[in-house]
């Protein structure tokens, strides 16, 4: 029977996994996909950005540049300052809801799904898996993805902004005490890491070609890729702050290369993370027997058509 859960393999297997994740990150080109999702992103965040302004609209909540905002606790002030022009740009030209606007919103949110359809691909490669899913279905899953992530990321707006002056208002009108309300702005935080988390963990489940052995809020590749992505994130700004010279380099593109760069790093975390968790998976498919280098280790949900396979 194989292991459900990382604590279920045999013991030693977890030294053998680190080792194969280390040595699959070059062999899987994760650089080259970060550098590719990095593209994506950069194609897929303004419409993305649109579809939160929207979504936050509909919660009652028009304002996300506090979420923009609270970036500079972790990333550069470059990347704080672009997106928050960006965002207050998409903000002074929402107007009220429309035909043209509704088409405009899903035609942004087609755009925003870019990058779920290129984390797929590098989810497959990571796998060593080939695309079986024919268009019927992987259609639906891209722009559900996207929408769920935008979902979770209003949900992370709100829990950001109800601070201070505001967490007071929204406790009274809850009924809550001050002492709960003040709890709230210690561990929303924590909450909002979760949050990241489960994301990050719906990504790892659905994106790949593969069959997983059940659903988990939290896996260790998803909890690395938090914390990975936090280090990189804090260890970024404060070489930006103190050692990098982007402005005399680059001059007026300091700050797009900076919020490139940041972004490269940020994606070369979670697919870190999701390298992780395949070769889990390899260890799982070992314990049953299998042998290491079997190729594909992972069953696909659909297998790939004759013409795709390997010869």
């Amino acid at each position: 029977m194989a292991p459900r859960r990382p604590s279920d393999l045999p013991r030693g297997a977890w030294w053998g996994v680190i080792k194969r994740t280390f040595a699959e990150l070059g062999n899987d080109k994760i650089q080259d996909w970060a550098a590719a999702l990095t593209y994506y992103g950069v194609l897929s965040i303004f419409p993305a950005l649109i579809v939160l302004v929207s979504l936050l609209g509909l919660l009652g909540q028009d304002d996300i540049s506090n979420l923009v905002g609270q970036l500079s606790i972790i990333a550069p002030k470059e990347v704080q300052d672009l997106l928050t022009g960006t965002v207050r740009g998409i903000e002074q030209a929402s107007g009220t809801l429309s035909v043209f606007a509704i088409v405009g919103l899903l035609v942004a949110l087609w755009s925003a799904s870019g990058y779920i359809a290129a984390f797929v691909r590098a989810s497959n490669a990571i796998y060593d898996i080939d695309e079986g899913r024919p268009i019927w279905k992987l259609t639906p899953l891209r722009l559900g993805l996207t929408l769920l992530v935008m979902v979770l990321l209003a949900v992370c707006v709100i829990a950001v902004t109800l601070t201070g002056d505001l967490a007071d208002v929204a406790g009274d009108m809850l009924g809550l005490s001050d002492g709960l309300v003040l709890v709230w702005n210690i561990v929303k935080w924590p909450v909002i890491a979760v949050i990241a988390a489960g994301l990050i963990m719906v990504l790892y489940w659905a994106a790949p070609n593969v069959r997983q052995p059940g659903v988990r809020w939290i896996t260790p590749g998803g909890i690395l890729a938090v914390l990975l992505f936090v280090l990189v994130s804090v260890g970024f700004a404060l070489y930006v702050a103190n050692f990098g010279s982007y402005n005399k380099t680059y001059g007026t593109l300091a700050t797009v290369v900076v919020f490139l760069v940041w972004l490269w790093l940020s994606n070369l975390a979670v697919l870190f993370g999701a390298e992780l968790d395949a070769e889990l998976a390899r260890a799982r498919n070992m314990a049953m027997g299998n042998p290491v280098d079997r190729e594909p280790y992972a069953v696909p949900r659909d297998p790939p058509k004759p013409d795709t396979l390997p010869e």
